[in-house]
C-alpha cells in the first residue's frame, strides 16, 4: 500500500476517491461530446415553424437561403437568385470621387493650425484676391468669370438586385440572426423600393452634406435661384446636425466609461448654439507635476485616469456633473488632482480659487488631504483640510478637503461661497441629511454666480459643481428640475474589480445569523484557500459574541506550531506553483476539492447539514487573528486592520456597514453578509427615536460584496436566499432626510436667509408636517418669531456647531457663573454615550495590573481567592461578577454629584476626566470609552472658543482644573436643562389619573408625555430606576425596545414650567385673593392665575402677579 495513503485520514481517503471519480466522468464526457460533435449538422436550411404554411418568401429570405447553400457547399436550389452581381464603371467612379473628398478632409483635418488657411470672410472684391489659388482641392469649378459653378449631378439607374445582394451579403457576414421587423409580410417589391429609396437618399445627403462644408469654408454665397437654394438648405442641414449628434454620441462613449446626456429641446439647443457662437475660444492652460515615478506608476493602474481627458472636457462644458465610480476607481484622489492640473486653483488661470471636496466623515477628509498632497508633491498648507475639531487650511490653501457639515457653516457667512472656483460633493449615494442640503444649496449658488458672473463684468466667476457617487442612484439628481434646469451629464468609470462569486443561503436563518455566520466562517477557514475574511453584522453586541466564539474556536497555537504550520503552507504553496503547469491533478484540489465540492460543502441545506453543523477543526488549521470593526472602537483599535496579521494566521473583520465604502481592508477574499443593518428611525409627530434591525439595500449588498474583489477574484456568502434578496430588499437606502430630527438644518437655513424652506429644493423633499414640526420647536425654543422669520436669538444660537436644543442651553447658560459646566454638559450630550453598557464588559478588559490598583480591599481579598480556584468555568463566572459589581460602584460614585439627574452624572464624569488629566488609566478604571472623552474634550475647546469670538462680555476659558458646581448651580444647571429641552416634559401618570398605583419606585412607573398618547417609562440605566418616581421630569430622548422608554432624564419643578416655557403655556383668568398692603388697598391687590401646560393642558401650580389701579380700573401685571 502506498505510505502516502497511510498517513491520511478516512475522511481524506473518500474525499480523494470522490474526487479520482470525477475526473473519470468528466474525460469520459469530453469523449461523449467529440463523438457528437462529428455527427452534427446545420440547421441553417431548416424552416422556422412560425414560417410554415407561408407560401411566399421575401427576397431577403432568398438570397440568405442561397448564401447558407453555396457556404456549405450545397447546390443552389433557385437559379433565379443573383447571388454575385459584376460592379460597373459607374460605381468605380463614383466611389473614386468619395475617396477623393474623403483625403481631401482628412488632409484638411490633419493640420491643426487654422492661420494656415485662407480666411475667406474678409475677402475683398479685387481680382488679385480672387484669382489666389486655393488649397482645398478641386471638388468646385470655376466657371470663364472666375466664379465657382455647380456642378449638375446626373441621376442615375437605380440599381435594385445589385444594392440588395451587397446589403444582404453585409448583413449575414456581420451578424447570423434575422431582423426584428416583420418584414415576412413585405412583398419583394415593397422591400426593393424602400431599400432603393434609403440608399439613394443617404448618396444624395452624404454629396450635399460635403458640397455645403466646402462652400462654408471659402465664404462663397451661391447666387441660384431660390428654388435651388430652398432645396438645398432644406436638405442640407439637418443631416449635418443629425451628423453632428451622431459624432457626439460616438465620441462621448468609449471602453470604461460612459456618458449620458440628459434630453435638451430645440429652443435650448439654439440658445447653447448662439451662446457657443459668441463665446470666446477658451485658452489651454496646464500646471506642470512632478510626481514620484511609484506614485505615477500607482496612479496609471487606477481606471478613472484613463478616462481624464473625457473628464474635464465634461467638466469644463457643463457647469453640474455626475460622476459614478465604484469604491476603487480613485475618484476621490484623482478628480481634484484633474481639476488641479486644468488650473481651477490658479491665479493665472480664468476661474481662479479653492478646489473644495466634502466629505460626510472626518477620517476620510484627513486621510484624503494627505494622499492627495503627497501624490501631487504639495505641503499641508497648500492641500488642506478642515474637521470639526482640527484644520490645516492657510493662505496658501489650494485644495481643501472638509466635512459637509463645515461647508454649510460657511454657506451661512458667504452664500456665493467665492472663494470657491470648484465644489466636489463626495459620497452622495450615503444621501446624509447635511449631503441633501449641501446639494440643494449649491444649486441655487450656481445660478447665482452664473447670472452675476455676466453682470459684474467678470468679477465673479460662475461655479463647477462635481457630484461623486459610489452607486448609480442618481435619478433623484438629474430628475429633480428644482435642482437643476437642465439634466447633467452622468459619467459612469468603471472600477477597479475582479470578478466576485456570490453564493445565497438555500435557507434564510430566521433570528440567530450570529450563529449562521459562525458556521460559515469556521467552513471557509477549515476548507477555501488562504484568504482575509469579512464579516458584516449590525452592531457591537453581536461583534463582541462573534469575535468571543472565533477566538475560542480558533485560539492562537504556540510559536512552535505556528511556525510549523507556516513552513507546511509554504511547502504546499510551492508544490502548488510546479504542479498547476505540470499535471492535471493539484494538490489543492487534493485537500479542498473541485469548485462542485466546495459549493456542496457551502450549501445549509445538503444531506450532511446536521454533521457539518458540528465543527471539527482541522489539524492544519491555523489561528484566525480576529479583529472588531465598529464606529465606537478607539481610532488605535480601528487601524488595526490595515496591519498585516501575525505569521501563520488568517486574517477576520468582523464589522458594521463602516466597512461598506468608507474603508479598503488590504487581503479580503471572502465576504460573509448577514444582510441586516441597523438603522436610526426617527418618529416625526411622537418624537420617538428607535434603532430597528432590518434588511439593508441591495446597493449595499453590491457594496459589501465588492469588498472582496479588491486585491484578487473572491468570493460573497450571503446568509439568506435569493427569494429574500429580490423580494424584500430595497434597491437604495431611505435617505437620512427621512429618518432624522431637522430643526438644526431648518436653524441653518433661516440663518442664510431662506425664510421659506418648502420651496427649498431638496433631492428628497421631506414631508411637510417634518418640516412644520421642527418650525414650530424653533418658535418654543424663541429662536423663531410668529411669522416663521428668523429672530436675533436664532441668529446666535446658529453660530454654535450643536443642535439647537444645546445652542439655547449655551446662550442662557451665563447665570450664577454656570456656563463652564453648561459647554462640558453640551458637549457630552452631543458625542455619544461614553460609558460602556454592562452588557459589553469583558474579563479580558481588566489587566492584574488594574486590579492591584483598585483601592477597595474587599475586591482585592475576593480576586485573590480566585486566584485558587481550579476550574476555569467557575473562576471566570466569578471574576465577572466582580467586574460588574465594580462597574455599578463606580456609576453610583458618578451619581453621587446629584442623585436627580442623569445628565449631571455626565458632567461628573468629565470633571473628573479633565482633573485628573485625561489619561487611559482613567477611561479604565471608570469604564468609559477613551475615544469619547477625547472628543468631548475637543468639542468643549472649540465651543469655549466660540464663545471668547462671538461673545467679548463673556468670560470663560477652558479650565484644567474645573470645581464641582455649588447648591445653587446645580439647580440653575437643571433649569437650564428644562429651558433646552422645554418640549420633552413628561409627568406621572397618577396626577393625572387618579386610579393608576402608587409605586415605590420608579420601575414600571407610568409617564405621559407631551404629544404621544402612549405610556413611557424610566430607563434602568437610570440612577432614577431605584427612586421613589418624581412628578415631573424633563428627557433628553425616547427609545422603543419592548417599551418606550425615556433618557437622560432630570428631575424638576412644576413651577419651573410656567417661567421658562411660556409658549407652551395657556393662563386663566385672574383670581382676586387679597389686597397688597392696607396702605394701598385701594391701588394695588394680589391676584392669582392657574396655567396649563403644553397640548394636553396640564396644570401647574398658581402664580401670583400684581394689579395695580389706574383710571379706575384695574391693570394686571405680566406673569
Amino acid at each position: 500500500m502506498d505510505p502516502t495513503l497511510k498517513k491520511m485520514s478516512s475522511k481524506k481517503k473518500k474525499r480523494l476517491e470522490k474526487y479520482i471519480e470525477k475526473k473519470i466522468k468528466k474525460e469520459e464526457r469530453v469523449m461523449l461530446i467529440e463523438k457528437l460533435s462529428k455527427t452534427s449538422f446545420s440547421s441553417e436550411l431548416m424552416k422556422s415553424s412560425k414560417n410554415l404554411g407561408r407560401g411566399k418568401e421575401t427576397m431577403r429570405e432568398r438570397l440568405r437561403k442561397a448564401y447558407n447553400e453555396k457556404r456549405l457547399g450545397l447546390p443552389q436550389s433557385d437559379l433565379s437568385v443573383p447571388l454575385f452581381v459584376d460592379e460597373g464603371e459607374e460605381d468605380e467612379e463614383e466611389e473614386k470621387v468619395l475617396v477623393d473628398h474623403v483625403m481631401i478632409e482628412d488632409e484638411i483635418t490633419k493640420d491643426h493650425s487654422l492661420s494656415k488657411l485662407p480666411v475667406f470672410d474678409e475677402l475683398n472684391n479685387d481680382q488679385n484676391t480672387i484669382n489666389q489659388s486655393v488649397i482645398v482641392g478641386s471638388a468646385l469649378k470655376r466657371g470663364p468669370d472666375g466664379e465657382f459653378t455647380i456642378p449638375i449631378k446626373k441621376k442615375k439607374k437605380k440599381k435594385i438586385k445589385k444594392k440588395q445582394a451587397k446589403l444582404v451579403q453585409k448583413s449575414m457576414l456581420e451578424e447570423d440572426s434575422f431582423d426584428s421587423s416583420d418584414s415576412q409580410y413585405d412583398t419583394d417589391k415593397e422591400t426593393e423600393n424602400s431599400e432603393a429609396a434609403i440608399s439613394e437618399k443617404s448618396k444624395e445627403s452624404k454629396g450635399q452634406s460635403f458640397k455645403q462644408w466646402a462652400t462654408e469654408q471659402m465664404g462663397i454665397k451661391l447666387k441660384d435661384n431660390q428654388n435651388k437654394s430652398t432645396i438645398y438648405e432644406s436638405q442640407s442641414k439637418p443631416t449635418n446636425l443629425q451628423q453632428e449628434k451622431d459624432v457626439e454620441k460616438k465620441v462621448l462613449i468609449q471602453d470604461g466609461i460612459d456618458i449620458t446626456l440628459g434630453n435638451i429641446s430645440d429652443n435650448e439647443e439654439s440658445n447653447i448654439n448662439k451662446s457657443d457662437e459668441t463665446k470666446a475660444v477658451k485658452k489651454a492652460f496646464y500646471v506642470p507635476i512632478e510626481r514620484n515615478k511609484e506614485i505615477q506608476e500607482a496612479r496609471m493602474e487606477l481606471p478613472i485616469c484613463a478616462e481624464e481627458q473625457i473628464i474635464m472636457e465634461t467638466i469644463s462644458n457643463n457647469p453640474v456633473v455626475i460622476i459614478c465610480g465604484e469604491t476603487g476607481s480613485g475618484k476621490t484622489t484623482q478628480i481634484p488632482q484633474f481639476l488641479y492640473e486644468a488650473g481651477y486653483s490658479s491665479k493665472d488661470n480664468d476661474n481662479p480659487g479653492i478646489i473644495g471636496i466634502t466629505q460626510p466623515r472626518r477620517v476620510a477628509a484627513v486621510s484624503m488631504s494627505k494622499r492627495v498632497a503627497q501624490e501631487l508633491s504639495l505641503s499641508e498648507q497648500e492641500v488642506s483640510y478642515q474637521i470639526r475639531y482640527d484644520a490645516t487650511i492657510s493662505p496658501k490653501t489650494v485644495i481643501k478637503f472638509m466635512t459637509d457639515g463645515v461647508l454649510l457653516r460657511e454657506l451661512a457667512n458667504d452664500f456665493l461661497l467665492s472663494k470657491y472656483s470648484a465644489i466636489i460633493i463626495d459620497e452622495a449615494h450615503e444621501r446624509s441629511l447635511n449631503t441633501d442640503i449641501l446639494i440643494g444649496a449649491v444649486s441655487r449658488v450656481l445660478k447665482l454666480r452664473a447670472e452675476l458672473s455676466e453682470d459684474d463684468g467678470g468679477k465673479i466667476k460662475p461655479l463647477k459643481i462635481i457630484i461623486m457617487s459610489a452607486t448609480l442612484r442618481v435619478s433623484d439628481f438629474t430628475q429633480n428640475k428644482n435642482l437643476f434646469d437642465m439634466v447633467p451629464p452622468i459619467i459612469n468609470v468603471s472600477a477597479r474589480q475582479f470578478p466576485v462569486s456570490i453564493h445565497f443561503n438555500r435557507r434564510t436563518p430566521n433570528i440567530d445569523y450570529v450563529s449562521e455566520a459562525f458556521k460559515k466562517v469556521c467552513k471557509i477557514h477549515t476548507r477555501l484557500p488562504h484568504g482575509g475574511i469579512l464579516v458584516f453584522l449590525t452592531g457591537q453586541n453581536e461583534i463582541s459574541i462573534l469575535c468571543k466564539k472565533l477566538r475560542r474556536k480558533f485560539p492562537y497555537l504556540t510559536q512552535y506550531k505556528s511556525k510549523q504550520l507556516l513552513e507546511e503552507e509554504k511547502i504546499v504553496g510551492d508544490v502548488e506553483s510546479l504542479t498547476a503547469k505540470e499535471a492535471d491533478v493539484e494538490i489543492g484540489d487534493l485537500d479542498i476539492g473541485d469548485k462542485e465540492v466546495g459549493e456542496e460543502l457551502f450549501d445549509t441545506d445538503s444531506e450532511d447539514s446536521e454533521e457539518n453543523d458540528e465543527i471539527t477543526v482541522d489539524e492544519r488549521s491555523g489561528p484566525l487573528y480576529v479583529l472588531p470593526l465598529y464606529s465606537l472602537l478607539s481610532t488605535h483599535a480601528q487601524l488595526r486592520v490595515f496591519e498585516a496579521p501575525p505569521e501563520g494566521t488568517r486574517l477576520c473583520v468582523v464589522a458594521t456597514n463602516v466597512a461598506e465604502t468608507s474603508l479598503t481592508i488590504p487581503g479580503i477574499k471572502y465576504v460573509v453578509d448577514c444582510g441586516k443593518v441597523k438603522e436610526r428611525r426617527y418618529d416625526v409627530i411622537t418624537g420617538v427615536q428607535s434603532y430597528v434591525v432590518d434588511w439593508t439595500s441591495k446597493a449595499s449588498a453590491d457594496q459589501r460584496a465588492g469588498r472582496a474583489g479588491r486585491t484578487g477574484p473572491g468570493h460573497c456568502y450571503r446568509l439568506f436566499s435569493s427569494a429574500v434578496f429580490n423580494d424584500q430588499f430595497q434597491q437604495f437606502t431611505i435617505p437620512e432626510v427621512y429618518r432624522m430630527p431637522i430643526e438644526g438644518i431648518v436653524l441653518q437655513m433661516k440663518a442664510m436667509n431662506i425664510d421659506t424652506v418648502y420651496n427649498f429644493p431638496f433631492p428628497t423633499p421631506p414631508d411637510r408636517n417634518h418640516l412644520r414640526k421642527a418650525e414650530r420647536l424653533l418658535q418654543y425654543m424663541n429662536a423663531l418669531d410668529e411669522n416663521g422669520g428668523i429672530t436675533e436669538l436664532g441668529r446666535v444660537m446658529a453660530t454654535f456647531p450643536v443642535a439647537p436644543r444645546f445652542s439655547k442651553m449655551l446662550i442662557i447658560g451665563q447665570q450664577h457663573g454656570c456656563l463652564p459646566y453648561i459647554i462640558a454638559i453640551v458637549s457630552a450630550l452631543s458625542v455619544a454615550d461614553p460609558f460602556i453598557k454592562d452588557y459589553h464588559l469583558d474579563i479580558s478588559m481588566n489587566s492584574d495590573d488594574d486590579v492591584e490598583e483598585e483601592d477597595n480591599e474587599d475586591f482585592d481579598v475576593r480576586y485573590n481567592e480566585l486566584s485558587e480556584i481550579q476550574k476555569e468555568a467557575i473562576s471566570q463566572k466569578e471574576h465577572r461578577k466582580l467586574i460588574r459589581k465594580r462597574f455599578y460602584d463606580v456609576q453610583k460614585k458618578h451619581a453621587g454629584l446629584d442623585p436627580t439627574s442623569d445628565i449631571l452624572k455626565l458632567l461628573n464624569v468629565v470633571g473628573a476626566y479633565v482633573y485628573e488629566g485625561g489619561t487611559d488609566e482613567f477611561c479604565e478604571r471608570n469604564f468609559v470609552r477613551p475615544k469619547a472623552m477625547e472628543e468631548i474634550h475637543k468639542l468643549r475647546r472649540q465651543i469655549t472658543n466660540i464663545v471668547q469670538v462671538n461673545c467679548p462680555g463673556v468670560d470663560v476659558c477652558l479650565d484644567s482644573k474645573m470645581k464641582p458646581p455649588s447648591i445653587v448651580q446645580l439647580k440653575a444647571i437643571r433649569q437650564i436643562i428644562t429651558a433646552g429641552f422645554i418640549d420633552q416634559i413628561a409627568i406621572r401618570k397618577g396626577l393625572i389619573d387618579k386610579s393608576s398605583k402608587i409605586f415605590s419606585s420608579a420601575r414600571n412607573v407610568e409617564y405621559c408625555t407631551m404629544w404621544a398618547d402612549d405610556n413611557v417609562f424610566i430607563h434602568p440605566t437610570s440612577i432614577l430606576y431605584h427612586h421613589k418616581p418624581p412628578d415631573f421630569v424633563v428627557y433628553q430622548e425616547l427609545h422603543r425596545t419592548s417599551k418606550v422608554w425615556m433618557k437622560g432624564i432630570t428631575v424638576i419643578e412644576s413651577s419651573w414650567l410656567s417661567k421658562l416655557g411660556k409658549s407652551l403655556c395657556t393662563f386663566s383668568k385672574p383670581v382676586d385673593l387679597q389686597v397688597k398692603s392696607k396702605k394701598n388697598k385701594d391701588t394695588e391687590k394680589i391676584a392669582y392665575v392657574i396655567p396649563s401646560f403644553g397640548p394636553k393642558n396640564w396644570e401647574l401650580p398658581p402664580i401670583k402677579i400684581i394689579a395695580q389701579k389706574v383710571n379706575n380700573r384695574w391693570v394686571y401685571g405680566s406673569i
